[in-house]
């Protein structure tokens, strides 16, 4: 009889120590590999703040020498009357820390006036031009002036520069 209560008491101890084993929770390399991972999700979690843009202007001599002539959509601040943006069906630009950008239009956008889009995508930035067509007045033999507003996004979709102003569309 005791031959057979110390079996019982050998396996009773066993369990209890394999229970042990069990409530000691993950082993050294779970852990870690538990932390690589908590570490992982919080550094994917932060998003640096936007670096502020702004923009240089678009003067004449830009147009002649990147032969940007043709009919299109300006984007300018009211005060200044001097283009930041300059759209056409095809390509769109910006002039930034004085170099210039090219921008592809989003052909799923709205299309706004002389074929010109909304919306224009670049290695970068992507930029959207929202301008009141209702509200257009004509500003010269070619030109329409219509109120808008101009937003300049980074990579990671946020707001780097964006202002009110005067959309002019032409030839």
């Amino acid at each position: 009889m005791t031959s057979r209560f110390h079996a019982a008491a050998l396996s009773v101890t066993l369990l209890m120590l394999s229970a042990c084993a069990e409530e000691e929770g993950p082993s050294p390399a779970e852990k870690a590999r538990m932390n690589e991972a908590a570490v992982a999700e919080v550094k994917a979690a932060q998003v640096p703040p936007p670096t502020p843009v702004t923009p240089d202007t678009i003067g004449f001599a830009d147009v002649e020498q990147y032969d940007l002539f043709g009919a299109g959509c300006n984007f300018a601040l009211a005060d200044s009357g001097t283009p930041v943006a300059l759209l056409q069906p095809e390509r769109g630009y910006m002039k930034i820390d004085g170099k210039l950008v090219p921008f592809a239009p989003d052909a799923g956008s709205d299309v706004l006036p002389l074929g010109t889009r909304s919306r224009y995508t670049g290695a970068a930035w992507s930029l959207i031009l929202d301008l009141s067509s209702a509200e257009g007045k004509q500003s010269g033999m070619e030109t329409v002036d219509y109120p808008a507003r101009f937003v300049l996004r980074n990579d990671r979709d946020q707001i780097v520069y964006q202002a009110s102003g005067i959309a002019q569309c032409g030839s």
